[in-house]
């Protein structure tokens, strides 16, 4: 049998979006397209787990019937052969299939029924749902996507991935607010450096792509790939149903089953708690929330400080149409004695006034701020705007502390159409010089305190590392060499329309 490969899978699914594109919004698409390949994957793998235990000589019934026999056990009304039996009603045979689905395997409730298939607002009326619907069947039984189809173990995860990038391009903005860059993860995971046994959050993690990385950072450690067990706890919370769905599908094929994700609202309802009712401390807490979110949820933060077990926003409460270091506090308040974090920030965070301002000098004095890396622009889909990544530490080395490392990484990057993009190289340089606290000229610098307690608490890059271009070096001998020839060939030109200007009889 020839195998699938990435590319061949990658350009299936992408089509798939060719079905879709003008009978909904592009946004709409991925939800789709990924509870499509959800569903057959799951249908796939059963059937073949089936054959398996068939051929160890298990009878035919409870190859197919019985649920320990499966990882995920899938009823009959959910397998593929069955949904393509539907040519009338498609919508509802696919929702009762996801029904189905869930409630035979509690680790994936509520990842498809959020998907409607009847949906008129996104699908439009029955008739061109039932054409698209129908398309979409035909398009995925064309592809096998059992173990043995796949050339690659870990394709499924990846091909989620080449489509969650390709969606957020796509969906401009709204992309952006649940997609990460994977080269910026890349680098935020390489700072963290996170060791196998550790507990790890991601309190907006979007599509779950900063869990990902970090296990699949440990896994290499450990010597193993995604797909193998792995020792990292992992958790989250996302407060976008449909975004939370896709985090726990993205999560379930790359073979992190017991990644543990919150539905619900970080800041107004935090979710991820011990059986007491405490904040969960972690190892490390790497995250991009949303940018100075409006309407963040301050007025129930006013009253966090009542809930003994959170008590989060110690240094203060932001403005409420400016929701930065709620976030940050958060992740302050989640961190372990030992904890190391690292989010992905605004540059306003570091040079806003007022409560902002008050924030940001309290953290300081406690000396929770490790280091700051300025990002290039046009990193992130649907914005131009540079950020920031902020590394905080509850327990700096003992020769770091009451220091912050700047990092003036703007320049650090590879020019692609339309954006820009870190490259290895460029994530090297990066964590070489934090790792090793390295200064260099107008790219990095070791602050003391004091320093930044002259500039009132400012954190601004440009304060600490001179970010203006240097002026080119005059070369001054030839500078003049060129006047000399220019004058040269000036006197020439005189000299020579003298003489025609003469012949003319023009000049006595």
């Amino acid at each position: 049998m020839q195998k699938l490969t990435r590319d061949a899978l990658n350009n299936h699914l992408w089509q798939a979006a060719d079905i879709l594109r003008g009978s909904i919004d592009s946004s709409d698409y991925k939800g789709y397209i990924f509870g499509f390949m959800f569903l057959k994957r799951l249908s796939d793998r059963f059937e073949e787990e089936a054959q398996e235990r068939i051929r160890e000589g298990l009878s035919t019934d409870i190859a197919y019937n019985d649920p320990d026999e499966h990882e995920f056990f899938v009823p009959e009304r959910a397998r593929w052969a069955e949904i393509r039996k539907a040519t009338t009603d498609i919508g509802s045979a696919l929702n009762k299939a996801c029904e189905a689905l869930e409630d035979q395997n509690p680790a994936i409730e509520g990842v498809l029924v959020n998907i409607d298939f009847n949906s008129e607002s996104r699908l439009g009326d029955p008739k061109n749902r039932e054409v698209v619907l129908a398309g979409l069947i035909d398009h995925f039984t064309r592809i096998n996507l059992s173990n043995a189809a796949l050339s690659e173990p870990d394709m499924l995860g990846r091909a989620y991935e080449y489509l969650i990038e390709h969606f957020a391009d796509d969906a401009g903005k709204k992309g952006g607010e649940f997609y990460t860059p994977h080269q910026v993860v890349n680098l935020i995971v390489q700072l963290l450096d996170p060791a196998p046994g550790m507990r790890i959050s991601d309190p907006t993690c979007g599509s779950g792509g900063m869990l990902i990385q970090s296990a699949e950072y440990i896994g290499a450690k450990e010597g193993k790939r995604l797909g193998e067990p792995i020792n990292v706890t992992l958790h989250g919370q996302e407060r976008n149903l449909g975004t939370w769905a896709i985090a726990k599908m993205n999560l379930l094929l790359h073979g992190l089953r017991d990644a543990r994700i919150e539905k619900g609202d970080t800041i107004r309802n935090p979710r991820l708690l011990d059986h007491e009712g405490n904040l969960i401390l972690y190892d490390r807490v790497i995250a991009n929330p949303p940018f100075s979110l409006d309407k963040w949820g301050a007025t129930e933060a006013a009253s966090d400080s009542e809930k003994l077990s959170f008590n989060r926003f110690r240094y203060g409460i932001p403005a409420k149409n400016i929701g930065d270091f709620a976030f940050v506090q958060h992740m302050l308040a989640t961190l372990n004695h030992n904890g190391l974090c690292g989010v992905v920030m605004p540059h306003g965070v570091l040079f806003r006034g007022s409560g902002d301002g008050r924030i940001r000098k309290a953290m300081l004095e406690d000396d929770l701020v490790e280091a700051i890396v300025g990002l290039p622009e046009n990193l992130f889909a649907g914005t131009g705007i540079p950020a920031i990544i902020l590394i905080l530490n509850r327990n700096k080395a003992p020769e770091h502390k009451d220091k912050i490392l700047f990092i003036h990484a703007s320049k650090e990057f590879e020019e692609r159409p339309k954006k820009a993009v870190l490259g290895p190289g460029n994530i090297k340089h990066i964590v070489d010089t934090f790792r090793n606290w390295t200064e260099i000229d107008r790219f990095s610098r070791v602050v003391p305190m004091a320093e930044v307690a002259e500039n009132d608490f400012n954190l601004n890059i440009s304060r600490y590392i001179d970010t203006l271009e240097p002026e080119a070096p005059i070369d001054v001998a030839a500078e003049l060499e060129k006047l000399w020839a220019a004058e040269t060939a000036r006197n020439e030109a005189e000299a020579r329309m003298n003489s025609l200007l003469k012949e003319m009889g023009y000049v006595g």
